[in-house]
């Protein structure tokens, strides 16, 4: 089975992350930068299932150069290859431009194996949180898309996706390929041994710029962006906290605090 995971390098959520005021685009140079946790989720269970049926598992991201360092990290993990789409021209890219090039870029893996047969991708970034990337990658390939999986088997090329929500479990089925979108929960991404992160070093990394892709360049980038940021507000200083003192009237001050922060 030939799988593809679609990973992202996104800031640290414990550093301190900024947006550029002029045109409200993340300043990642800003932060400190990591493999986002729900990708390491979905490396995991790209893992498991090669584990299980045999095949290769091929990481694929788009980034700037240095978004090498989480696909080393997801290497050292165990996948066995990877693509790295990087150009100038990608910067400031939303959601769907973001979707035109991984699915363009998913178009290269696997030609000479006959194609990708799952592709796999934390079902939201921590940096974006729009949970619509993997939907629309799907669309774009035109495959079905089975979301906020919790649990993800195969069996005799029939794909099954069990999704939890708060009023009960959800069982999908699709013939693959297909796209899926994993949860938190889904597992326990294994850490890299040292043996993983020295083999980490050896293993094929293509970077494809978008010409290499067959990417329109008017498609992606900030002025191919179909949202845009108008205004960018600083977070404001964290203020002390408010003390309400009970002598009878704890309720009526609670209940004016929360009107007075038009919390009701």
């Amino acid at each position: 089975m030939n799988i593809v995971v679609l990973v992202k390098q996104v800031p640290d959520t414990y550093s301190e992350r900024a947006l550029r005021e002029p045109d409200g685009v993340l300043d990642r140079e800003a932060s400190d930068a990591v493999l986002d946790e729900i990708n390491e989720r979905a490396v995991e269970e790209a893992l498991q299932l090669k584990e299980a049926h045999g095949g290769t598992v091929t990481v694929l991201t788009m980034g700037p150069e240095r978004a090498t360092e989480a696909i080393r990290k997801a290497l050292s993990m165990g996948a066995d290859a990877a693509v790295h789409v990087s150009d100038e021209a990608l910067a400031g890219s939303d959601a769907l431009g973001t979707a035109r090039v991984l699915a363009a870029a998913v178009g290269t893996v696997g030609t000479e194996s006959g194609g990708v047969d799952l592709v796999l991708a934390g079902n939201e970034a921590s940096d974006g949180g729009s949970a619509a990337v993997p939907a629309m990658v799907a669309e774009l390939l035109g495959l079905p898309a089975l979301t906020h999986a919790r649990q993800v088997t195969v069996d005799d090329g029939i794909l099954t996706v069990r999704r939890e929500t708060d009023d009960g479990v959800v069982v999908l089925r699709a013939d693959l390929p297909a796209v899926v979108s994993v949860n938190e929960k889904i597992n326990e991404p294994r850490y890299p041994s040292f043996k993983g992160i020295m083999a980490a070093k050896k293993k094929p990394l293509t970077t494809l710029t978008i010409g290499d892709a067959g990417i329109d360049a008017s498609k992606v980038g900030l002025d191919g962006s179909g949202t845009a940021v108008d205004e960018v507000t600083a977070r404001p200083p964290k203020q002390a906290g408010q003390i309400v003192k009970d002598e009878g009237d704890g309720g009526t001050k609670l209940a004016e605090f929360l009107a007075s922060q038009k919390f009701v």
